[in-house]
């Protein structure tokens, strides 16, 4: 159906496709002090709009709003029409405490009553 449109048409409806996307994403990432809006995530990688953004590689901050989702080590970036493909070998998830370096049993005691 929508090989039958006009071109003009088509490219109208490319710009409100993009501009919604753009609108309802709170996602964004984050290079250095450049932030460039997040159109689209899933496991592996995410799309951004790629007359906004360079092709990126490296180590780059995923935001949710104001807060710190992920940490992504992006390996790859391909142009596909009007969006930047990122494709990431990690996702760390960011937290705000330390990582444990031993393993916490379940079932033990939460404190230890002295010695009389």
């Amino acid at each position: 159906m929508l090989e039958s449109l006009p071109q003009n048409i088509k490219d109208g409806l490319d710009a409100a496709r993009m501009q919604t996307l753009k609108r309802k994403s709170r996602l964004r990432v984050q290079v250095g002090q450049a932030v460039f809006p997040v159109l689209r995530f899933w496991h592996d990688g995410f799309a951004l709009d790629a007359s906004l953004a360079p092709k990126l590689r490296g180590l780059v901050d995923v935001y949710d709003g104001a807060t710190h989702k992920f940490q992504c080590l992006i390996v790859a970036s391909t142009l596909e029409k009007d969006d930047l493909i990122c494709d990431f070998k990690r996702a760390t998830a960011v937290t705000d405490t330390a990582p444990l370096d031993f393993w916490r049993d379940e079932n033990a005691p939460v404190g230890y009553l002295p010695s009389t």
